[in-house]
């Protein structure tokens, strides 16, 4: 083992101490401990995080053959997806706990739910193309629990639909790697491609064919189509705080993967103008359209956003497939303001929904009444993600739309943005009746039935209401003051491209 072991700790730790938590019999027990416990792990595990960015370097774990080893190592990229995982999965994890308090064998939950950070902190930090698959593959089954928490006959459904769908979408990404490992000397991630013009002469056809089975392999857990039909299964049937990771971190694991393919295994410029390019484009808008419609279709309000994300998600790969600085720019924006921007609107759901028992948006009329802060919070994270200015949406869509005006892609360079704005809208009409109805119930409304209303629901407690209010805070701060974000993803694009 050579390098910098400050690496590993940020994948060891969580994955140890999920796995004391699921052993440990008083954890099922004294739920005291099970919580302080949990707590100052994920603490740790954000001190840790923080420490590794800082620190940087590399380290190889262990080699398997001259070209396989299982290698972790710091760029830009680990340091703009591992910040975002440490703080957003401490924030759910400070919800969960009085969330959870509602659900039975909190333990499971806990400890699943600190082995999956530990699996994505490996993810992010993965050096090379078989160490992130390796972690993308653990990351799937480790996450499965979560979705199965309830193990209810939906649960389990669900939970088989999740694992069919990641599977089929491993299998596809693993025929693609087969193909690098037999054209590339190192499959280790460098900026701009690794990829030699010797190696791959005579092979471009099926270079191609292997780029974009792992473009849509890896596509299957950021929900883009075909492959997205897990997400508003597996949405509704998880606990509030799982369906916040799912929707706002691990769709973002398969976006991380399609960026290392494309941009640090087969290189950008082998892509531009050709039929992978295209049909990426086409996939890519043809799920922001659909997940709108769907959305905007939907009654029940945490299968509502579990579509949404399947269009929003797509708003990153489709900044992605332009290849282009300004539409990267937009992508890696996109990648953190939304997974702020949805952890909000699902644990907003979730609070709502534990406190209340409603479930459908129609049950949710003049709910301002009763829970204020919880629906200004969702207020403002809808409007963030409609990018309604100066919350954080409007800047990541203003990039996507004017990266694929300047794209040079031919028609996508018009059709982009128009669909983009039909989203945006349909996104309005999705989100914004909750909120309307919730402040302003109309006339009709008043007496006996407000009465009722009080009697359902309240504020949640602060340890679910506190987080939500940073998120939304972020949310509208990260629009305000976009600067620094900005500036990382253009330094990050001028190494790619």
């Amino acid at each position: 083992m050579e390098g910098n072991v400050i690496l590993l700790l940020p994948v060891v730790c969580p994955i140890l101490a999920g796995v004391l938590v699921l052993a440990g019999k008083m954890f099922r027990k004294d739920r005291k401990s099970l919580m302080a416990v949990s707590l100052a792990v994920l603490l740790l595990e954000a001190g840790l995080t923080a420490w590794a960015l800082t620190s940087g370097g590399s380290i190889q774990v262990w080699r398997l053959t001259g070209q396989m080893n299982i290698s972790f190592h710091v760029d830009e990229i680990s340091r703009l997806f591992g910040a975002l995982t440490a703080a957003v999965w401490l924030l759910v994890g400070i919800y969960s706990v009085a969330y959870m308090s509602h659900e039975e064998e909190e333990h499971r939950f806990f400890g699943y739910y600190l082995i999956v950070v530990g699996v994505l902190m490996g993810l992010n930090f993965s050096a090379n193309l078989i160490t992130m698959y390796v972690f993308f593959e653990m990351m799937t089954l480790t996450s499965l629990p979560l979705v199965l928490h309830e193990r209810s006959r939906a649960a389990v459904m669900a939970g088989l639909k999740y694992l069919f769908y990641s599977v089929a979408g491993a299998f596809l990404a693993l025929f693609g790697i087969f193909f690098l490992a037999g054209v590339a000397e190192d499959l280790t991630f460098a900026a701009g491609g690794i990829l030699n013009d010797n190696m791959v002469a005579g092979k471009e056809g099926l270079l191609l064919a292997s780029t974009f089975c792992m473009i849509v392999g890896f596509g299957a857990k950021a929900g883009m189509f075909p492959l997205h039909g897990w997400l508003p299964t597996a949405h509704p049937v998880a606990p509030a705080c799982a369906s916040a990771v799912l929707s706002g971190l691990i769709t973002k694991a398969g976006v991380l993967a399609v960026i290392r393919v494309v941009y640090f295994i087969v290189g950008p410029d082998r892509l531009r103008g050709t039929w992978v390019q295209n049909g990426w484009i086409l996939l890519a808008l043809m799920t922001v359209f659909m997940g709108s419609m769907l959305a905007y279709k939907e009654p029940v309000l945490k299968k509502r956003l579990a579509y949404s994300t399947v269009s929003q998600v797509s708003y990153v790969m489709f900044g992605l497939s332009l290849l282009t600085p300004i539409g990267f720019v937009g992508a890696l924006s996109h990648v953190v303001f939304h997974s702020v921007i949805k952890h909000t609107l699902f644990l907003a759901a979730g609070a709502i929904i534990v406190t209340t028992g409603w479930t459908r948006v129609e049950q949710m009329r003049g709910l301002g009444r009763v829970m204020p802060l919880t629906l200004g919070c969702y207020t403002v994270a809808s409007l963030a993600l409609i990018g309604i200015p100066p919350a954080s949406g409007f800047v990541s869509k203003w990039y996507l739309a004017c990266g694929a005006l300047a794209s040079g892609t031919g028609i996508w360079s018009w059709v982009g943005p128009a669909v983009l704005l039909v989203s945006a809208l349909l996104t309005a009409g999705y989100l914004l009746p909750l909120t309307i109805q919730g402040y302003f119930p109309g006339h009709d409304f008043k007496g006996e039935e407000i009465e009722k209303r009080k009697l359902a629901g309240k504020e949640p407690s602060l340890w679910m209401l506190g987080p939500v209010g940073i998120l939304a805070a972020a949310a509208l701060l990260f629009g305000c003051f976009p600067d620094s974000l900005v500036a990382m993803a253009q330094s990050i694009a001028a190494m790619v491209l």
